[in-house]
């Protein structure tokens, strides 16, 4: 008996947003994909599945990666979108998820619009809260929130899924055209920015460069590096700065996404596409995947053969996506002790909030309770998605004995049925419901109403305060108890 076909996905929106982005008319992309103006329309409007054969036609057609059609962006769009709608601003308009769901497949463009418009409205509010506590006589000099160029950054890194092949390609060549030895890496990086690039490196002592781990005169062609940083931390800026200078056309064309819209998005992304340059250099792609893979992603076992620090391996393991050769997909999250998220990114599916701050039920939060060592969690989300996650905390590297040290916490993280590919998921029941520990992605989304570490009332449970009782929270229900 023949097996069922398998329904193709509905891309009709996407199909569409395309199309209006080329400024064509339908009858002009149904002539160039060989099919009806009538068939396209029938496409568009989602009454016809895309079938893969215009699929590929329409990703040739425009130059586009086959992954800008996949589901993720979809979720992580509804995902934004049902956070921003938790804001108590729209509690009287009574917006169900499915509505907010529909908004984000059927109009994606629309969507994105109201997100950019709630974003604007965030960032404006939090600079006119800056200036009406400056108008108190409050101090206030923290950085200006009205432009936000980390988000964009984020967008671009989490668009192309934190993989970067024309990156990874030219850290490859770097090795070939260096001759670097991995024992020799350091003097071997000095030698080539020397013969490649006429630049004289220099480390100086910490009093001379205070507050500057790296500088480098363009004009004199000198490259300063501090005292302070370890020799791991040396080669890392030595291979940033080769990517600066070669002026890799990977780079700028990246910097000529649509997602950078101002200069400082530019300046900031340029930095991290030429860090992501640099752990490619310290961590060449093959050699790092074989290592993950025979020693099970055992970090300090990594972290010592690579030369490396804890941060820059767990950042390294996101970025294995290489076609045929992937790793584990793993998410990773940075975050302070007042629950900023500096950086974060998802391969696992799992979802980061966006607009406020994140579960204080998550281990990396309860890492800072015990510096330096490495938590274990089974995280289980209210979608009913399972994650196992480690986090640790680390330090930035030492200025001084006076200097502050400022502590963060990393996260790294993949779904449970990929844990036992990692050393940390030993003499661990990830099959066991009571191993794992609730968590949510924001108090307004989360739907438990027995934690106590709720901050704030969700959006599904309307709040109902009654003075004589208390539970376990303010904002839990109080269950019905009948009187006799």
């Amino acid at each position: 008996m023949s097996q069922p076909s398998r329904e193709l996905p509905k891309l009709g929106p996407k199909v569409r947003a395309l199309r209006r982005r080329e400024i064509l008319s339908q009858v002009q992309l149904a002539e160039r994909l060989g099919i009806s103006p009538s068939y396209l329309n029938l496409i568009e409007s989602n009454r016809r599945p895309l079938p893969a054969a215009l699929l590929i036609k329409l990703a040739q057609l425009f130059g586009i990666d086959l992954h800008a059609f996949g589901a993720d962006d979809d979720a992580r769009l509804v995902h934004d979108l049902l956070e921003a709608f938790s804001d108590p601003l729209f509690d009287g308009h009574l917006l169900a998820s499915t509505d907010v769901r529909d908004l984000a497949v059927n109009q994606p463009q629309v969507a994105r619009a109201m997100l950019a418009l709630y974003t604007s409205y965030k960032t404006q509010r939090a600079a006119g809260e800056e200036l009406a506590s400056r108008l108190d006589g409050e101090d206030a000099t923290g950085p200006d929130r009205s432009l936000l160029p980390s988000e964009e950054v984020s967008d671009l890194i989490q668009g192309h899924m934190n993989y970067f092949p024309e990156l990874e390609e030219g850290a490859e060549e770097l090795w070939k055209k260096a001759r670097l030895d991995p024992e020799e890496l350091y003097p071997g990086l000095i030698r080539y920015l020397d013969k490649q690039h006429g630049v004289h490196v220099r480390i100086a002592r910490g009093e001379a460069e205070r507050g500057i781990l790296r500088r480098f005169e363009v004009e004199k062609k000198i490259l300063t590096l501090s005292e302070l940083l370890p020799t791991r931390s040396r080669t890392f800026q030595l291979a940033h700065q080769i990517a600066l200078l070669a002026g890799h056309a990977g780079i700028d064309r990246l910097l000529a996404d649509a997602h950078l819209t101002t200069d400082e998005s530019r300046g900031l992304a340029r930095v991290a596409l030429a860090n992501y340059f640099a752990g490619a250099v310290l961590m060449p792609y093959m050699p790092f995947l074989e290592a993950c893979r025979a020693e099970r992603y055992d970090l300090d076992v990594i972290g010592r053969r690579f030369r490396v620090g804890f941060e820059q391996l767990c950042h390294r393991f996101t970025t294995l996506r290489r076609p045929s050769a992937e790793a584990v997909p793993f998410h990773m999250i940075r975050i302070d002790v007042a629950g900023n998220i500096s950086k974060r990114f998802s391969s696992s599916g799992i979802r980061f909030a966006r607009f406020s701050g994140a579960c204080p039920r998550w281990n990396v939060f309860a890492a800072f309770m015990t510096p330096g060592m490495i938590r274990i969690q089974l995280s289980r989300f209210t979608d009913g998605a399972t994650y196992f996650c480690i986090a640790r905390t680390i330090h930035k590297d030492s200025s001084g004995y006076h200097a502050q040290q400022p502590v963060q916490s990393i996260g790294l993280g993949c779904r449970v049925e990929h844990a036992r590919q990692m050393v940390y998921s030993d003499g661990i029941d990830l099959e066991s419901a009571h191993s794992a520990t609730p968590v949510g992605v924001t108090c307004r989304l989360c739907e438990r109403t027995d934690c106590e570490q709720r901050a704030f009332p969700s959006i599904r449970h309307p709040l109902h305060v009654d003075e004589n009782v208390r539970g376990v929270s303010l904002y839990a229900p109080v269950p019905l108890r009948v009187l006799r």
